[in-house]
């Protein structure tokens, strides 16, 4: 299962410690996909809902206990520094991932599909609050397939921005797809529409979109694509990240006609859709460094719009009295 570093201009986790939660994801989820296998294969998932449970109130109590280690490094401040502080509370972080299914699984199938189902709704969680913080995350993404298809139909080693919003010279600017493998960035727009329409692009600012013997203009979408790559290009060459980018043009579902088609760009429909996939989802190769190194500079520039979360406002009050009597 991808991961979704970052959604528009929510706030991640991943923001905080990038060469943390990728790792952590795909432990969790190795943990997590064991147990629910073997009590479903057992004949055990009511028990197994009921330990759940019980690890819900731990990860309640776990979060409790990491605003607790907050408050106290500021008040032994020389005591500890706040770096040290901010890895103890990463290695202590559990989540487990849900109590049950919406639906009882008669297949390993079946067992499959709903447990990608709660982890996309984990990442959709990851992907908009921290331990302090939180986003108000629009609703539509819980039902976004696209969303949902880079996420449920890669590795676990895929990291996804979706549609992320940059920060640039005080402007915020929306991005493309922005997928990273193992080995490549990948800068992707969708074009798609109903099943067999055609897309005839060109060099003008409008393409022609072919459904059902109906024309219409869209908007030329290599205009948002070549800004995406322009953009990450100019930040990888400012901290000196060496990571190469290809630009895809997707369309699953129809056909792309393009005669003169700029040699950078790839073009996916439904001819070729299949082997480049197919050669994705092949691809076997753990976490890189260099991946996560450019996916912590595309992380500086994202912009983030939160709030901080009631429970820690509740908390702050409480601390900020007794750091009053405590100094």
């Amino acid at each position: 299962m991808g991961q979704l570093i970052k959604l528009q201009d929510y706030i991640s986790r991943y923001e905080q410690n990038i060469y943390h939660y990728p790792g952590e994801f795909i432990r969790l989820k190795k943990a997590q996909w064991e147990k629910v296998k073997y009590a479903w294969e057992n004949e055990m998932l009511d028990a197994f809902y009921s330990s759940e449970a019980k690890m819900q109130n731990l990860e309640e109590w776990l979060e409790l206990e990491e605003k607790k280690s907050f408050f106290s490094t500021v008040k032994n401040w020389f005591r500890r520094s706040q770096q040290q502080e901010e890895r103890t509370n990463e290695n202590r972080e559990e989540a487990p991932f849900f109590l049950s299914f919406a639906a009882e699984p008669n297949t390993l199938d079946d067992l499959k599909a709903l447990f990608l189902e709660k982890l996309f709704h984990l990442q959709l969680r990851w992907a908009s609050s921290t331990l302090r913080d939180e986003s108000l995350i629009d609703k539509k993404y819980y039902d976004d397939e696209k969303l949902k298809y880079f996420l449920q139909r890669f590795p676990d080693t895929y990291l996804c921005l979706y549609k992320p919003v940059f920060r640039l010279r005080n402007a915020p600017v929306e991005l493309e797809i922005i997928l990273l493998s193992p080995i490549m960035t990948w800068c992707i727009t969708i074009v798609e529409g109903k099943e067999d329409h055609i897309i005839i692009g060109s060099h003008e600012r409008f393409w022609i979109e072919v459904t059902n013997g109906k024309e219409k203009k869209i908007v030329n979408p290599l205009i948002a694509l070549n800004r995406t790559e322009k953009i990450i290009k100019k930040i990888y060459e400012t901290h000196h990240v060496q990571f190469p980018i290809k630009k895809v043009l997707l369309n699953r579902q129809g056909y792309l006609e393009y005669q003169h088609a700029p040699r950078d760009i790839v073009l996916i429909d439904k001819r070729n859709y299949e082997q480049w996939f197919s050669s994705l989802r092949s691809l076997a190769s753990p976490l890189k460094h260099l991946q996560l190194k450019a996916a912590s500079a595309l992380l500086r520039y994202c912009q983030s719009q939160y709030s901080e979360r009631v429970e820690w406002q509740e908390t702050n009050e409480n601390e900020e009295q007794e750091a009053d009597t405590f100094f």
